[in-house]
């Protein structure tokens, strides 16, 4: 125990600059967990995730980005002043004790806190509203902090895939005046007084640019003003897009794959750990391997019949669909080809069924939903405009976009996949809300 603890407290100037030697000396609180550090003192800093004062002993367990670990100092009237979430920092002497988070703890020698925290008003128990209005602090939980890891390396993962692949990163606008996916869940904005939209999508610029770079990809929020309430659907997601000049549809199939696969095994491999927190796992997502088993649209329709849905032939998939289609399944499914009335105007129609669409979704297992939708574009000049005005928009808004079937035009292909939904599978999350720090739905828009 903590015998002949100090404790003290800067008198802190806001403006004073630590040295380097001082910034040097600080450790992060996963690289104690280790044996070479038994008996020796350490030095950290975080924030009081739990304590418990007692009589002689107060156990304090502090966290930091990287992980929690408890300390133990003498009760003092300044240990007694401490509250969860005050600001600390501290050292102490290693020691091995399996009852403790990690397997070890610290036998506290200085106690320095630089700030204490007014009462936390984060409970355990707390309702979903009450977390979501208070958002901003319960992105502090271990839940959050090892979704947003998760978070993080799923993007890395998916740039790693992509650069290898000789892809390029991108970095189109998400204001624009035309619209992408229907002019119904536009988000109108001014713009300097003349009327403009948040992007819903970033496919129509990142086709641009595959005249030039051949390969492209980006990840940028959309924004869709759907009036959904499932638990797949938010208005403003981060999307990672991909086009690419050449690409016919089997190759187009075959890069969400790729991608997928990569992204889930990699997350198996190196963040299992985080993914377990939460509630993932992770040997489901090591056992994802491409390709994947692949299903016309009439198959899916058949399907879902049999399982009492009654969809016409043309029918299109909505949330419960998808469901039913993946609920027993282990691995991801590809459906392909789509109602021309389900897709927009730039999704080639099928030319051996004009009814169709060359559209190609990657559906979760497990119920999750779709992951990916995408398809090959239409390249031909008259086609895209009849297109355009049978969907009730003016040419004119996509002059800058029909340049592209005027000069050069080639047979090319793209995806999108939503990070939020692809996370909210691999976590086994039961709402999309949890994949995001500030998520924002038809009722939430603050914090």
């Amino acid at each position: 125990m903590a015998a002949n603890t100090a404790i003290f407290k800067y008198k802190y100037n806001y403006l004073r600059v630590m040295s380097n030697k001082e910034k040097s000396s600080y450790q992060s609180i996963d690289s104690v967990f280790n044996d070479s550090n038994v008996g020796k003192e350490v030095s950290l800093r975080g924030w009081v995730y739990r304590i418990r004062p007692q009589k002689n002993y107060t156990f304090l367990t502090l966290r930091d980005s990287s992980g929690i670990i408890q300390t133990v100092f003498a009760t003092t009237p300044e240990t007694e002043k401490l509250t969860l979430e005050s600001s600390v920092e501290l050292s102490g002497i290693v020691k091995k004790d399996a009852r403790s988070p990690g397997g070890y703890e610290l036998e506290g020698r200085i106690l320095a806190p630089y700030h204490i925290a007014q009462d936390f008003p984060i409970k355990e128990h707390q309702s979903t509203e009450l977390l979501n209005e208070w958002r901003h602090l319960w992105n502090r939980s271990r839940r959050m902090t090892n979704i947003m890891k998760i978070k993080a390396a799923t993007l890395t993962y998916a740039r790693d895939w992509l650069n290898k692949n000789e892809w390029y990163e991108v970095t189109p606008p998400i204001i624009n005046k035309g619209a992408c996916e229907g002019g119904s869940t536009l988000f109108k904005i001014d713009y300097f007084g003349e009327e403009a939209n948040l992007s819903q999508s970033a496919q129509l610029y990142l086709e641009s640019l595959i005249f030039s770079l051949d390969k492209v990809w980006s990840i940028t929020p959309s924004f869709r003003a759907e009036k959904s309430k499932t638990p797949r659907h938010l208005a403003e997601f981060w999307h990672l897009e991909a086009e690419m000049a050449w690409g016919g549809f089997d190759d187009l199939i075959s890069v969400k794959e790729r991608l997928i696969e990569h992204i889930c095994n990699q997350l198996a491999e190196k963040n299992y750990k985080e993914i377990e927190a939460v509630g993932g796992d992770p040997v489901h997502l090591k056992n994802i391997k491409a390709p994947f088993e692949r299903w016309p649209h009439a198959k899916a329709i058949q399907f879902l019949n049999k399982k009492g849905f009654n969809l016409p032939p043309d029918g299109n998939f909505g949330t419960k669909e998808e469901r039913e289609l993946t609920i027993d399944l282990k691995q991801p499914i590809v459906i392909y080809g789509a109602p021309v009335s389900a897709r927009p105007f730039y999704t080639k129609i099928n030319p051996l069924d004009e009814k169709m669409v060359l559209s190609a979704d990657i559906i979760a297992p497990r119920g999750f939903g779709e992951l990916t939708t995408g398809g090959q574009r239409e390249e031909n000049l008259e086609r895209i405009v009849e297109r355009i005005k049978k969907e009730g928009f003016d040419p004119k808004n996509f002059e800058w976009y029909l340049d592209l079937r005027r000069y050069g035009s080639v047979p090319h292909s793209g995806f999108g996949l939503g990070i939020e939904r692809i996370l909210r599978w691999i976590c086994n999350f039961e709402h999309i809300r949890e994949a995001i720090p500030f998520p924002r739905t038809m009722n939430i828009v603050y914090p």
